[in-house]
């Protein structure tokens, strides 16, 4: 049976994007419990298994190993059980493939990961702020 939480899942393979994203929520007062998983098919794994968790809201890395973020939106959306989970992307790709294949699949938001950490950090601010405050999720069953 799924579990619906104000979890924050961030899919995140890199240890420092992952630390700098947790700081930076911290940072900016965001206390949702932040679940990790580290590449595509423990995210899958956290979603679809037996006690699946329906986060609050997923930030999603693109590149990541065993299955890509892409595939993760795609299962994501096609599946009843998952389809309306508000998703954000955050990656480093700049390529505009990425941006249109992600959109194609569904995502709502797509947002690049910047260089430094003072940006970094306002984003995720100013993310965290809209997706954890601001927006009315659906109700999930």
């Amino acid at each position: 049976m799924a579990k619906s939480s104000r979890t924050i899942l961030l899919v995140e393979d890199d240890p420092d994007h992952e630390l700098l994203t947790i700081r930076a929520l911290k940072k900016a007062n965001i206390a949702n419990a932040i679940h990790v998983a580290r590449d595509g098919s423990e995210a899958i794994d956290v979603l679809f298994g037996p006690d699946g968790l329906r986060p609050q809201v997923i930030l999603l890395d693109l590149k990541l190993p065993k299955i890509d973020g892409l595939e993760v939106l795609r299962r994501i959306r096609e599946s009843e059980a998952t389809r309306m989970l508000p998703v954000v992307v955050l990656t480093s790709s700049d390529e505009e493939r990425d941006v249109i294949r992600s959109y194609q699949l569904g995502v709502n938001s797509y947002i690049r990961k910047p260089v430094n950490f003072t940006d970094f950090a306002e984003a995720t601010r100013q993310l965290g702020m809209y997706w954890l405050v601001l927006n009315e999720c659906p109700p999930m069953n």
